[in-house]
């Protein structure tokens, strides 16, 4: 990371540099510019200040929790396998144990909460939901700010007319990197061309590219769409890029702020803040060092309620993404596109092995021989289904991408008998909407584990009770004797070591009423669609 990361900033540097040992300082575009330019619109009209300070407490909102999600897999990839030492920068000492069973779950790292939000350890539910709690309002904040943009003259400003835009930003360049400051315009009526091409790339690129590769990590749209991701390179290109991504909106801040200080602190805050050009009154600098505060008060306030009303935000977040996910990319139905030769060489094992569990052990001792799936509740058909009773029925083959909360992914096959088999045959009662799946381990802080699926899910293609992996019997560490497999969720609704089957009318009805293990105690999300 340090060599790609240095050789971005310091090749242009050297560059700079050999151009003014060698020839000199090039000719500054910003020294001809006039005070004012007949018909431009100057200044910072109200709508553009509002959404640049909206824009301020909605990234450093996003931002930290996304330093939270990636904490809870501290690894970036460009390969989909995302097999240990293939990563090509990681965030965590930890080096995988080769004799021993190392879970992504205990591969997670801490993360300090002045840094994440929430921070701390194993807190990936709270973080994910301010990570999306602001994405909407960021997003129709990003929009409304280009409508207006360019409903009114306020576009000359931002977006470049000519491609002389960058000899003239590579100019200015020269002057910053060899500490030599080009003609300050007052920004009030101008930017230089180094500026101009800065805020259009944040604008224009970096925040619909945020958006795009954000979207590339989603399970519903990749099993669904999968040419989409590739647009990136793969799903954890997408991963990779979006981190990236974090990375320029950061350096942008640090640069943006630094100038604004330089180039005549109190005249700009007048600028951004008041919307006057005034370069003596301290009254924008006091209203922006309020706002600055506000924000940072926002974010004690968010880590606040992490801890005091996780559950609150649980349920705004069910509210507002889960009812537009719901109506969205949740009703995409998955597509095969996988071959065998695109199987993963490793695929990280996740969750709690029963080993505490008797009834389990009893059944691993003698190869699962004498497990039964149990299906029960609202259903005209109780049933009881051996492993062998089961393969008889019916299979169904799938490769597909696995996708966790964590952000590791793998590509298998999975072989076992489809969902909407067992709808058939245990005759559901027209009141159920949901499936439980009991699992024989618990969850992360005890109790068993399960998880909900609405029958719909499991009715949708390549929906099934896996009872092989990667064409062999499933392993222990994946979840022998059944795993579920519904491929347009995410890992930790599919319950492995299943050990019965529950038709309901709610999950509300069943654990905390929230639907799973992990919807219960961590705050995930009742839909995993991204």
């Amino acid at each position: 990371m340090w060599i790609i990361f240095g050789a971005i900033i310091i090749i242009p540097i050297g560059v700079a540099w050999g151009q003014y040992l060698f020839h000199g300082l090039p000719t500054d575009p910003s020294a001809s510019f006039s005070e004012t330019i007949p018909g431009e619109l100057a200044g910072f009209p109200f709508w553009a200040r509002i959404s640049h300070w909206a824009n301020f407490l909605f990234l450093s909102l996003i931002i930290r929790s996304g330093l939270s999600i990636l904490a809870d897999h501290p690894r970036l990839y460009f390969n989909d396998g995302c097999a240990p030492q293939s990563e090509w920068v990681r965030f965590t000492p930890v080096k995988i144990p080769k004799d021993a069973l190392w879970t992504a779950k205990e591969d997670a790292r801490y993360i300090s909460p002045l840094l994440g939000l929430p921070g701390y350890r194993h807190s990936v539910g709270l973080a994910r939901v301010w990570h999306f709690l602001n994405v909407p309002f960021f997003v129709i904040n990003g929009i409304v700010f280009i409508v207006l943009l360019f409903c009114t003259d306020h576009w000359i400003r931002l977006v470049p007319t000519s491609w002389q835009i960058i000899p003239d930003a590579w100019n200015v360049f020269v002057h910053y990197a060899t500490f030599h400051f080009p003609v300050e315009p007052n920004g009030f009526y101008h930017y230089n061309a180094l500026q101009q091409l800065s805020y259009f790339g944040v604008i224009f690129i970096l925040a619909p590219l945020a958006m795009l590769t954000g979207l590339a990590m989603s399970p519903a749209i990749e099993n669904r769409f999968h040419w989409y991701p590739r647009l990136f390179g793969n799903r954890q290109s997408a991963r990779s890029l979006h981190f990236m991504v974090m990375v320029c909106y950061l350096a942008f801040i640090v640069i943006h702020v630094a100038l604004v200080v330089a180039t005549g602190l109190v005249r700009n805050m007048n600028h951004i803040v008041m919307g006057t050009d005034d370069a003596h009154s301290p009254t924008g600098l006091y209203a922006g060092i309020a706002i600055v505060l506000f924000v940072v008060l926002c974010c004690f306030i968010a880590l606040w309620l992490c801890w005091h009303r996780p559950r609150s935000l649980q349920k705004t977040q069910a509210f507002i993404n889960g009812n537009l996910w719901r109506r969205s990319i949740n009703t995409f139905e998955p597509r095969r596109f996988y071959k065998k030769g695109d199987i993963s060489p490793y695929f990280w094992p996740n969750g709690k092995i029963p080993e505490d569990s008797d009834e389990w052990n009893a059944l691993a001792k003698n190869d699962f021989k004498d497990y039964k799936l149990r299906v029960k509740g609202l259903v005209e058909n109780p049933l009881e289904l051996s492993l062998d009773e089961l393969k008889k029925i019916a299979k169904e083959e799938n490769i597909t991408m696995h996708h966790c909360i964590q952000g590791w992914s793998g590509i298998a096959e999975w072989g076992g008998i489809p969902l909407r088999k067992i709808v058939e045959l245990a005759k559901p009662h027209p009141s159920v909407t949901a499936v439980a799946f009991y699992s024989f381990g618990s969850g992360l802080y005890g109790g068993v584990y399960y998880d909900t699926h609405t029958l719909d899910n499991c009715m949708k293609p390549l929906s099934i009770l896996a009872w092989e992996m990667n064409y062999k019997p499933l392993p222990i560490a994946h979840g022998a004797p059944l795993r579920l497999r519904v491929e347009n969720q995410l890992g930790y609704k599919m319950v492995k070591w299943i050990d019965h089957i529950e038709f309901i009318t709610s999950h509300e009805g069943i654990g905390k009423g929230y639907g799973g293990k992990n919807e219960d105690d961590e705050y995930f999300d009742l839909l995993a669609d991204t």
